[in-house]
């Protein structure tokens, strides 16, 4: 970085002394990063994700102003921008990663038409969950539920073929963007309903079913971590709770635990606080400071 000629000389000083200290504190990573090209941007995969919204619903998500003056269609665009932003990212494996970025973005947008049926179920959920929604296009353009459930069906996708920080930077858009907090690695089945959506944080590891409902600040979280021999958390094993079909959870509850299971067709009341499994058919509730259950 070069030094501005016109700097007072005691500025100048000062500036030279916090660049050399900043440059001097060292980093916990294993491969620290010395050039800042070197890494997926974040605004790249922003339109990426606006380019891939506008492809499967061209009538809902315009085509990004940046595509002003340029030659080529939005599947192009995509194709162009998701290889890019994979082999930056492919650098951030574990272990070396000699892949074809073009290879796999090719396999992600062969994967688009799925998503898309996938979503038209969210969407159609959202609706016949909400009373307050009018139609399927308000869920489309208006609810955040749905905004973070399409990125986070994108992110899964690539998390699945193993790219590196990709799917993350997407999620934690989705995140800023909504306040909904879904990891990419989590499994999310068909006809998943976001109610509000505010605080909702969904694990890694965790695994809903089929025609799923939670409402806002619903976290499906870990426990304490298992801790390797040298005192970090072990990572790669089931930490959170696996939700069955056609299970409600209501606002602030709190389900825990890589052991525990909601069995399909339960009721997880507000508030409630679960690190067991609950079997199916169950609601599970606050009774003034006492928890109950009751088969429905």
């Amino acid at each position: 970085m070069n030094q501005p000629s016109e700097l007072p000389q005691d500025i100048a000083i000062l500036r030279n002394a916090v660049l050399s200290q900043l440059a001097d504190q060292p980093l916990c990573c294993e491969n620290p990063i010395t050039d800042s090209a070197c890494v997926p941007d974040r605004r790249d995969v922003i339109l990426l994700i606006k380019d891939l919204q506008s492809l499967m619903f061209p009538a809902y998500f315009r085509v990004s102003d940046a595509h002003k003056g340029e030659d080529g269609d939005l599947f192009t665009w995509a194709l162009e921008n998701l290889s890019r932003q994979i082999k930056m990212s492919l650098p951030f494996a574990l272990t070396q990663d000699k892949r074809d970025p073009e290879a796999l973005a090719l396999h992600f947008l062969s994967q688009l038409p799925e998503v898309k049926r996938l979503l038209v179920g969210d969407t159609q959920a959202i609706f016949e969950g909400d009373p307050a929604a009018t139609s399927c296009e308000e869920v489309l353009i208006c609810y955040p539920g749905f905004y973070a459930i399409s990125i986070h069906r994108l992110a899964h996708i690539l998390y699945d073929l193993d790219v590196p920080l990709l799917p993350r930077i997407m999620s934690e858009f989705a995140h800023e963007k909504t306040g909904i907090d879904i990891h990419p690695g989590a499994h999310i089945g068909e006809r998943f309903c976001i109610d509000h959506g505010t605080g909702i944080v969904i694990g890694e590891t965790a695994a809903i079913g089929d025609d799923v409902k939670l409402y806002q600040g619903v976290t499906l979280g870990a426990k304490s971590f298992d801790l390797d021999e040298k005192g970090n958390p072990v990572k790669g094993v089931q930490r959170h709770p696996r939700i069955g079909n056609h299970v409600v959870i209501y606002a602030n509850a709190v389900i825990l635990g890589g052991d525990t299971v909601v069995g399909d067709h339960s009721v997880i009341g507000g508030n409630a606080w679960l690190t067991k499994s609950v079997p199916g058919g169950t609601m599970m509730y606050y009774d003034g400071d006492k928890i109950r259950n009751k088969p429905l």
